[in-house]
């Protein structure tokens, strides 16, 4: 509960140590680590506490690709291949989805807050000065919020559609209709080739779309590895899938309210499709939140220091978390920084010290150094830390290990016709690892150790003596030790 003053109380308003913009899973994490150090802490949410992870992204895109892999991994194991051929059970899978959706029902959210000590407010929240915060209730009354110590902007991001012609009238899917549609459309136009796209071009293949993806680059997942993008293209083809790279969307029209859509490319050809998932990039949530009234940019990227405090505002009060702050726009990587910015703003609150040095006790050094995603595509796709391309670009004197997936022991036990690949990238002058990939079937569960790896800086010559179970995938690891001694 709010610690208020007797002017505080005549002046109609709520003061608490941390105000917190956004429920969403950063947004919480702030709320839960600030409380648990003895500060009072308040949360806004216009929207579904839970935030977007929960109910459009992660957790129902999630839902819809698990039985995709698990039926693909099934086809591959001598005894269940007839087993796993016939169709999925759409609407299964739809209930599946459903239902990890909590059917977009926020209650159980709430009922944690207020379980964990946190106060919440449905509204929407804008700045209002130093500290200061003006919530328009959904009852319509408005209500202000005092933060003595800090405010966390935990605001999140949205899905940003390109300028073309015709794309409004179209009602593309975005993000959210992909991961909550109620029905298998016969034929979806994908357009984008980062990790929205592949994923959901996974999940409504498998469930029965004639998937066209369209990609202006030259291939997947530009921001992984090379043979990452090819590995799950290829997959995605031999899945019944059109991949075309190099290709641009001019135009779109949909002439009749319920009827197909067509997407013209910039070559001038149509592509007939009864939906059109636009996943080409992502805009903060900042447009409405009164940044002007601390001297700040509405619709910006907030840039903070590796406390995640924003720049150029005076007496250091305001925080920005997760997306908004453009470091790593990964759910995990949002609860990562909240607990750091619980920690430094309770550590401030109490008069203590902040431990910002590498690696320190608040500072979000990983956000750099290393950020760890997993593509659930079939095959999975995950890595840490920078790939081979970006650690040339920041000088590292780097030797590139790989080693084929498929060969190790454990990984042809998984599956008949195990494909994969695996690399790691080190740093020749410290001998530790600056990044790992790995690309294959269930490769996400094996990502943890090479986090731990990187952002442990482990030696080398340490790791020889951390010795993988036989026969497992994750003997891979000594494989790609082995490689590197030559």
């Amino acid at each position: 509960m709010p610690t208020t003053t007797g002017a505080e109380e005549a002046a109609g308003q709520d003061t608490y140590d941390v105000v917190v913009l956004g429920a969403g899973p950063t947004g919480e994490n702030v709320a839960d680590r600030a409380h648990a150090l003895g500060l009072s802490a308040v949360i806004v949410e216009s929207e579904l506490v839970g935030g977007e992870c929960s109910y459009w992204a992660c957790m129902p895109s999630k839902a819809l690709l698990r039985p995709v892999t698990a039926r693909a991994d099934a086809r591959r194991v001598p005894g269940l291949h007839q087993a796993a051929a016939a169709p999925l059970d759409t609407k299964a899978v739809l209930a599946h989805r459903d239902a990890f959706a909590s059917h977009w029902k926020d209650d159980g959210q709430v009922s944690w807050l207020d379980s964990a000590g946190i106060d919440f407010v449905r509204g929407r929240a804008r700045l209002d000065g130093p500290r200061r915060v003006v919530v328009a209730t959904d009852g319509g009354a408005e209500r202000a919020l005092t933060a003595r110590h800090a405010v966390a902007v935990c605001t999140g991001s949205r899905a940003v559609l390109p300028d073309l012609p015709g794309l409004a009238a179209a009602r593309p899917w975005t993000s959210r209709e992909a991961t909550s549609a109620q029905s298998v459309p016969p034929r979806l136009a994908v357009v984008g080739g980062g990790v929205v796209g592949v994923e959901m071009a996974t999940a409504w293949q498998a469930l029965g779309s004639r998937v066209t993806l369209l990609v202006r680059g030259g291939g997947l997942l530009p921001k992984m590895e090379p043979f990452a993008g090819e590995l799950v293209a290829e997959s995605l083809a031999q899945a019944g899938a059109t991949v075309r790279t190099g290709v641009s969307v001019s135009a779109v029209r949909r002439e009749m309210p319920n009827g197909p859509a067509t997407v013209v490319l910039d070559n001038g050809e149509e592509l007939v499709a009864d939906e059109i998932l636009f996943a080409t990039g992502r805009a903060p949530r900042t447009d409405d939140i009164g940044l002007e009234t601390v001297g700040l940019q509405p619709g910006s990227w907030l840039e903070t220091d590796d406390t995640c405090r924003v720049k150029g505002v005076a007496d250091g009060w305001l925080y920005a978390v997760g997306d908004v702050n453009h470091r790593a726009l990964l759910t995990h990587q949002g609860k990562y920084q909240a607990r750091i910015v619980g920690a430094a703003i309770a550590a401030q609150a109490q008069g203590s010290g902040l431990d910002t040095g590498r690696w320190g006790a608040h500072a979000a050094t990983a956000d750099t150094a290393a950020v760890p995603q997993v593509v659930f595509t079939d095959p999975e796709a995950a890595s840490v830390g920078l790939t081979a391309a970006e650690a040339d670009r920041a000088g590292h004197r780097t030797r590139v290990v790989d080693f084929d997936l498929g060969s190790v022991a454990g990984a042809g036990l998984y599956a008949d016709g195990y494909r994969g690949r695996a690399r790691m990238i080190v740093d020749l002058d410290r001998e530790t690892l600056l990044g790992v990939t790995f690309v294959g079937p269930a490769v996400g569960e094996l990502l943890h150790s090479a986090t731990v790896a990187v952002a442990g800086e482990v030696p080398l010559d340490r790791l020889w003596h951390a010795v993988p179970a036989y026969p497992t995938i994750s003997e891979v690891w000594l494989r790609l030790l082995e490689t590197y001694r030559g």
